[in-house]
């Protein structure tokens, strides 16, 4: 298959790409030093990133920020950060890329823990998470074509900072490979509207 990365050169998007580049052709997209640059805030630069890629079989994203601050300091300029980059980001990628995606292909979106188990500083990701979620199950049923949309909801990286990992009080971090191996069964299987939970 031809799989197009967003956010390759991350943590998580070096190890989805490890994970899948025995076996497909991954063309990678990130905001610097990857094949494509890419601001998924911006829908103009996502039609010119699919416009240069062509057809694909697979959209992954593993990108998107929100901000770490408490709910007293969450501003709407703050929590915008999250709608723009986490959220719409990655459902833009869906609605300009449906066209773009061969019959049968997929998407596979990247949530998180927090929307299921929350943290103190946590409310803005939570946010994008959860209704990343809801985009995912209901697009899933009107997608054209036989396209499939997945997303994949990690707990905190084992491989993540000291400092992010202390974020997550109590938590048991997981294996950046356990959570690439979602993504493998995403991109290879036949499931579709899935939230793939690795906690």
């Amino acid at each position: 298959m031809k799989i197009l990365l967003i956010g390759a050169t991350g943590l998580l998007g070096k190890a989805v790409k490890q994970e899948l580049e025995s076996e497909h052709e991954i063309i990678g997209a990130a905001l610097e030093g990857a094949d494509l640059n890419v601001d998924m805030t911006k829908p103009d630069q996502i039609r010119e990133m699919f416009e240069k890629v062509g057809k694909v079989d697979a959209v992954i994203s593993t990108a998107g920020d929100a901000p770490f601050v408490p709910l007293e300091e969450l501003t709407p300029e703050l929590n915008d950060v999250g709608i723009e980059s986490k959220l719409k980001g990655q459902i833009n990628l869906v609605l300009i890329g449906v066209d773009y995606v061969n019959d049968g292909g997929s998407f596979t979106l990247t949530t998180g823990i927090l929307m299921d188990d929350p943290i103190p500083k946590g409310t803005s990701s939570a946010m994008a998470n959860g209704a990343i979620t809801g985009f995912v199950k209901s697009a899933a049923i009107e997608l054209p074509r036989g396209l499939r949309i997945n997303s994949v909801s990690p707990n905190v990286f084992s491989e993540a900072s000291k400092e992010h990992r202390d974020t997550f009080q109590g938590f048991e971090p997981v294996s950046i490979k356990q959570v690439a191996l979602a993504f493998r069964k995403s991109v290879n299987g036949k499931q579709t509207g899935q939230t793939y939970k690795v906690y």
